[in-house]
């Protein structure tokens, strides 16, 4: 039967062996106590152990069912649903925008403005919008983009999904660099908004005159020959331009062509898209803002466990130098 025993100075190591005793110095009990007090902070390793049926092992081994749900969990779905709603506020605001100016150049042409020169300026400015519009698609589908990879990253070094986590002073100051641009962005954008709805306005009294001059027709009380719409009070045709204006049967007939109709209800789609892109971009500010919070946050967490690691690899460098010492000594 092996007995243990505390050996100190009452007895001799040489003595305590030849009796079939353990021997335990009190500089082990010490290390030991080290031992058991401080073996939490210590890094866990783990062994792997193949499953036995199925996709998960019973002592809980990742399978395909666990590693889609860890997928899963690091789609940022915020900036997911906020680029959906960018990409269709865009695209509804520069295709319809596109198709609008162009059959609004057609009706000037043909109802408003005869002659070439009178709205030459004017053509030239919606021809260089289009362009605009081009140009907006573009960027804001690679800003989109560049946006939702963000959110990606955000959200998967908050998490820890996919190892250890790192920040950077450089990748703080790219996401404040996003946030200040998306900023602009939205001001710039409610402007757009406000800008986009000028033709609705202009299509909208344009329509309700011609409904006017319907229901004067059906109630057979006034003639409808009175009743005009002038588009150069509204500024985009000079006026010396001819005719100018429509009156009568010559405006409801211009309500009742296609590119009228299809016009108005082009510019009112426009102007909602340009309204979801604003909605969009307040979206993306709300997340950029709270992605820089939490990497701010995370990178003084990073300070704080890279000092704790720091100094428990310095008490671990105690002990073994403490074990060596006492294995010379022994």
């Amino acid at each position: 039967m092996t007995r243990l025993f505390l050996c100190d100075t009452t007895i001799s190591v040489s003595s305590a062996s030849q009796c079939g005793f353990i021997v335990i110095t009190r500089p082990e009990m010490e290390i030991g106590r080290y031992h058991w007090m401080y073996r939490s902070s210590r890094p866990h390793r783990y062994h792997h152990v193949p499953a036995l049926r199925g996709n998960v092992s019973p002592l809980g081994i990742q399978g395909c069912f666990e590693c889609c749900i860890k997928c899963l969990g690091g789609v940022p779905y915020a900036s997911l649903v906020a680029t959906i709603l960018c990409f269709s506020g865009v695209a509804l605001f520069c295709g319809c925008g596109h198709v609008a100016l162009t059959g609004t150049v057609s009706i000037l042409e043909q109802h408003f403005s005869t002659t070439a020169s009178d709205h030459a300026l004017l053509s030239e400015v919606i021809q260089l919008m289009q362009y605009v519009i081009y140009g907006i698609a573009s960027f804001f589908f690679l800003y989109g983009i560049i946006l939702l990879a963000e959110g990606f990253y955000t959200t998967s070094a908050v998490k820890e999904l996919h190892g250890e986590f790192k920040t950077t002073a450089c990748g703080r100051c790219i996401s404040g660099m996003f946030v200040f641009l998306t900023y602009v962005l939205g001001v710039a954008w409610l402007g757009v908004f406000g800008f986009s709805a000028v033709p609705v306005f202009m299509f909208y009294n344009i329509w309700s005159t011609c409904e006017v001059i319907k229901s004067l027709q059906t109630n057979m009380t006034v003639p409808g020959d009175q009743i005009c719409v002038d588009i150069r009070q509204y500024g985009i045709i000079p006026w010396n331009a001819v005719p100018g204006k429509a009156c009568g049967p010559i405006l409801e007939n211009i309500c009742n062509t296609n590119e009228f109709y299809m016009s108005y209800h082009l510019f009112i789609v426009a102007c909602a898209g340009a309204g979801a892109t604003v909605i969009a971009l307040i979206h993306f500010l709300m997340i950029l803002s709270s992605n820089w919070a939490y990497l701010k946050d995370a990178s003084k967490m990073q300070a704080y466990q890279d000092i704790k690691a720091k100094e428990e690899q310095e008490l671990q460098d105690i002990q073994s130098r403490s074990k060596e010492q006492l294995n010379s000594y022994t």
